[in-house]
């Protein structure tokens, strides 16, 4: 048995407490999933400033509280702080037996890549704080962050030949595949139109409504990303945006990515098959 410990918090990303709740600890749970272990155990981690109505505080942490209980795991406790801004997480720990733990950089060449979620949420998120969505593109907004990633891992870890996985957060879709490959001796090619987008997202990108961190994962890849010139400059930014409660990205064996994905769309539909690995090129990741 393999311990897996993981700890995350952060600022409100929407502004209904509860949905704030669902989403933080979704995003807390994955590190589990991405490591290929199952959550058992949450303990609460909440800054709030004491002008906070005690109801919000409430429907936050109910909100936490029922995404742990869907994950089939507990909250055991937790401690509090006061502060300005609030911010919300989790300390959570999950089990794995250790011959099967999954590490972000045992990706091989040939593996096909797999992503689990669409992409978009910061420029999403940035268009909701500017009052510009729609209600069902909030729905979709919210939905996308506050699913758990434990649905996705169940399937694929039915299957052989998965060698590698991340989750896909603040370093956006491009920072965290140049975290799989890095000192692997692959490049990642990404089909850019393989890539699953929120609804709109591509339209508020174009509009402008990029996250400053978008900016700061592009000067940080600076050189080690080639993207063809065919690839658009809004889709460009998506695949630097910084994802909130993002998807799983794996790297599986390619004769078996059939298969999993046959499973794997029956419970995430939205999930694709964006790019594979090859030995390492002038670049460690390529989008075409």
């Amino acid at each position: 048995m393999a311990l897996i410990q993981t700890v995350d918090i952060f600022p409100p990303a929407v502004d209904d407490p509860y949905e704030y709740g669902q989403v933080a600890a979704a995003n807390s749970l994955s590190d589990v999933w991405a490591m290929g272990g199952e959550a058992k155990l949450a303990m609460n981690v909440f800054m709030f400033p004491e002008s906070l109505p005690h109801e919000d505080v409430h429907n936050i942490l109910q909100g936490g509280y029922d995404k742990v209980r869907e994950a089939g795991a507990i909250v055991v406790g937790g401690h509090t702080i006061k502060d300005p801004i609030p911010k919300y997480g989790l300390c959570v720990a999950g089990f794995v037996h250790p011959d099967r733990i999954l590490r972000n950089n045992g990706i091989r060449p040939g593996d096909a890549l797999i992503l689990t979620k669409a992409i978009g949420t910061g420029v999403l998120t940035n268009a909701e704080r500017g009052g510009l969505l729609t209600p069902a593109q909030h729905k979709e907004l919210v939905s996308t962050m506050a699913q758990l990633n434990k649905y996705a891992s169940d399937v694929v870890l039915r299957h052989e030949g998965v060698h590698a996985c991340t989750d896909v957060t603040g370093f956006a879709l491009l920072g965290h595949s140049y975290e799989m490959c890095e000192g692997s001796g692959c490049t990642i090619y990404i089909d850019s139109s393989s890539v699953p987008l929120l609804s709109v997202a591509q339209e508020y990108a174009a509009m402008g409504l990029v996250p400053a961190n978008a900016y700061r994962n592009r000067k940080n890849l600076e050189g080690k990303v080639q993207i063809a010139a065919s690839v658009s400059e809004s889709l460009t930014d998506l695949l630097y945006d910084p994802q909130t409660s993002g998807g799983l990205l794996y790297a599986v064996d390619a004769k078996q990515v059939d298969r999993i994905m046959e499973d794997l769309k029956k419970v995430v539909p939205e999930a694709a098959v964006i790019g594979y690995a090859d030995t390492l090129s002038d670049h460690p990741i390529c989008v075409f």
